[in-house]
């Protein structure tokens, strides 16, 4: 049985509703970047904050999310801040079940859901690849390294076929296995300060041509 507070704010819409008040009301809107994503981007609050402090970076990573919560929450954690542009890490929670089964078909329609959300309010997309992963210490029945591989290739194909800017994280992580590489990563699934290192100069050179 679900927790009560799950069933009554299923994508979290309260995690940051008062951090994004504070923000339109204390701080310049001006070139504002909203990282959007799920444990990998909340985590990189955490292990590697100087990434985003003194910066015109926010934050909206929710452990555990799948894209239909973050369909649902785009408008809070991202229109409503006006961003100049917005960075959406997401899917491999899908991948894993985590609301529920879902093809990768579900997983390309939210996501071009997302975009298409922004782009009419005039925010800029940068498009990430799903890191990637031989398994998941939750749901360890599923195998999901040639998933994400696939998942991969349409998230590129579409970013190709519409101009938008593409951040290749999985190449720069992956091992021989397909997993992500241990010296990034201590669970196979999110990256350490390490893997952070090296996910940091990837997208801040992308974010240099905004």
């Amino acid at each position: 049985m679900k927790e009560p507070s799950i069933l009554q704010d299923w994508p979290y819409l309260d995690k940051y509703r008062q951090k994004n008040t504070s923000i339109n009301e204390k701080h310049s809107i001006e070139n504002r970047i909203v990282f959007m994503g799920d444990s990998i981007t909340e985590f990189w609050g955490n292990l590697h904050p100087e990434f985003f402090e003194g910066k015109n970076y926010i934050n909206r990573g929710i452990s555990g999310q799948t894209t239909p919560q973050m369909l649902i929450r785009f408008r809070a954690d991202v229109i409503e801040l006006k961003p100049k542009a917005v960075v959406i890490l997401a899917g491999g929670n899908d991948i894993a079940g985590n609301t529920g089964p879902s093809t990768l078909e579900m997983i390309m329609n939210n996501l071009i859901s997302m975009v298409e959300l922004a782009k009419v309010n005039q925010i800029q997309v940068v498009l990430c690849s799903v890191l990637p992963a031989n398994h998941f210490y939750w749901n360890p029945k599923e195998k999901p390294a040639d998933k994400v591989i696939a998942l991969n290739q349409m998230i590129q194909d579409y970013a190709l076929a519409n101009e938008l800017l593409l951040v290749d994280y999985y190449s720069a992580l992956v091992d021989d296995k397909k997993g992500l590489s241990s010296p990034f990563s201590e669970d196979g699934v999110h990256p350490n300060k390490e893997g952070y290192l090296i996910m940091e100069p990837i997208i801040e050179k992308v974010i240099g041509l905004l």
